[in-house]
């Protein structure tokens, strides 16, 4: 498998711009664990395209999840861009332990 873990940093689409398209398509969030449980949903679906590798189905599934996780940031004020790069600082300053499955956690 390839990997794609390339900077391009030109986008059309904004969390700002997915969340004006979101509520005047669907209407204001009325309970954000709404948006949580349909990520999960969305999650779901996303594993199941994992497992036939269908990799047309794995990207939208996976833009369905950020769609939604844009969505959810945005009830709270935050920007998800902008926690990822909090949140890869501490990381980044962290020691990790592989679990040899691409995976792994701090210690």
């Amino acid at each position: 498998m390839k990997k794609h873990c390339e900077n391009n940093n030109a986008r059309t689409e904004s969390q700002q711009s997915i969340c004006a398209w979101a509520e005047e398509t669907f209407g204001p969030v009325t309970d954000p664990k709404a948006l949580w449980d349909r990520a999960m949903l969305e999650m779901h679906e996303l594993g199941d395209a994992i497992d036939q590798r269908d990799l047309s189905e794995i990207g939208k599934e996976a833009a369905d999840v950020m769609i939604l996780l844009y969505r959810l940031m945005d009830q709270f004020g935050l920007d998800l861009g902008a926690q990822c790069d909090e949140k890869m600082a501490i990381n980044r300053s962290r020691n990790w332990q592989s679990k040899g499955d691409g995976t792994g956690s701090h210690i």
